[in-house]
């Protein structure tokens, strides 16, 4: 009789420990299913947000055009249809790849795309876009984060091999982790000239093309530069088989001195022309800067057509409280404003700012971080801005926080 006590007892035992361990096993199978779920509806909300901003141009549809806030985001050229995206649009976006610059003159702060040395893209905080009201514009704040990343897809890089006599320059263009074999190369190169008419600098440009060779590269060379304290700008445009892609260069003799560009204001297309001092030193010293703007934009062929611009010269001097020189740019298509300037008897250079993103290939970085998070979806599509060849990626996470509970 207690044989058969302690036989039931233990069977009761060792079946209600199998029972919790199978409701344990299975609970946690039910999370992971649960967790899975909400994953692929991760993945699908990236897949339509993605397409919901590249395939409506947002409310209004030319909002990337002037300073004010839209009532709805999206990013596409509102003359084109399918993946086409403005270039105005996207300059409007707080990118994170740039810590933002104070100008003191003006008492404002200005969101940085700075590519090289000197490329800059500096657009008023009055007028960028920042991610908190693009969440609110998407309906997703505390539901989901993300990050916009666009970037070029052919890469130009350009390298001085010989500084004059003649001057000798190598393209290296790149897709997608390979070469660009046999890719057209539509160049210009534009030389400064200090103490030009009036007493400000101005430039000579030199057109040519060529082709790369089957390790995407060509060399190129010029007997026109015969002097190495020359400054010089170079913009190259790669094309093939649909894929567009832009390099540049640029060799200065200015030393720290430099024009900077600030828009100021995107609805008037004011920009406003200061001296480098004023950003490096807390109290700038005193020197004095010439400058000569001129807007130039892309031809269908690949070459560069200038648009004459009012008031596009003057002078700069760091310790003048409140001077600084304006240029206002009358076109609302995608451009590159040339800045020639001179900081001495023979120093000087040239500084180039994309009137939109994509004249000058700018990436933007636009969104949150993407770090740390449980578990990321990412989606992709490949995008034309201006003409040029686009990989856009959208990182989205879920702010639910869950995760699988053993």
């Amino acid at each position: 009789m207690v044989s058969s006590t302690v036989d039931h007892m233990v069977a009761i035992t060792v079946f209600l420990a199998a029972t919790l361990l199978f409701i344990g096993l299975f609970n946690q199978t039910i999370q992971t299913a649960v967790i899975y779920q909400r994953h692929r509806a991760t993945a699908t909300k990236a897949s339509d947000l993605l397409d919901n901003m590249l395939l409506t141009p947002g409310i209004p549809i030319n909002w990337g055009q002037n300073d004010s806030l839209p009532t709805g985001f999206g990013l596409q050229d509102p003359e084109f249809t399918q993946y086409k995206i403005s270039s105005f649009s996207l300059m409007r976006l707080n990118s994170t790849s740039g810590t933002s610059v104070n100008y003191w003159k003006t008492g404002s702060y200005y969101s940085n795309i700075t590519v090289g040395s000197k490329n800059f893209l500096l657009l008023s905080q009055n007028s960028v876009l920042n991610y908190s009201t693009a969440l609110d514009l998407l309906g997703i704040r505390n539901q989901y984060g993300f990050q916009l990343t666009v970037k070029p897809i052919v890469t130009v890089s350009v390298t001085e091999n010989r500084a004059a006599g003649p001057l000798s320059l190598s393209l290296d263009v790149y897709g997608t982790g390979f070469p660009l074999a046999n890719a057209h190369v539509t160049y210009c190169l534009m030389t400064v000239e200090l103490d030009g008419a009036d007493g400000y600098p101005a430039y000579t440009t030199y057109y040519g093309t060529d082709d790369t060779d089957e390790k995407g590269s060509v060399t190129l060379s010029f007997s026109q530069v015969i002097d190495s304290d020359v400054s010089y700008a170079l913009i190259a445009y790669a094309y093939l088989g649909g894929l567009v892609g832009v390099g540049y260069h640029e060799r200065v003799s200015s030393g720290d001195a430099y024009a900077i560009p600030f828009v100021d204001n995107l609805s008037e297309g004011r920009v406003l022309i200061a001296h480098s001092y004023d950003i490096e030193y807390a109290i700038p010293p005193s020197a004095e800067l010439r400058y000569n703007a001129s807007l130039v934009y892309l031809a269908e062929d690949f070459t560069l057509r200038e648009m004459p611009l009012e008031s596009s010269y003057g002078r700069v001097n760091s310790s003048d409280v409140g001077v600084y020189g304006v240029v206002n740019i009358p076109t609302d298509n995608p451009g590159i404003l040339i800045i020639p300037y001179q900081t001495g008897a023979n120093e000087g250079g040239m500084v180039m700012m994309p009137w939109g993103v994509s004249p000058l290939a700018f990436p933007v970085v636009f969104g949150g971080d993407p770090r740390n998070q449980e578990w990321v979806a990412t989606d992709m599509r490949q995008i034309i801005v201006g003409g040029i060849t686009y990989q856009v990626t959208l990182a989205l996470w879920s702010l639910e926080g869950y995760q699988v509970v053993g």
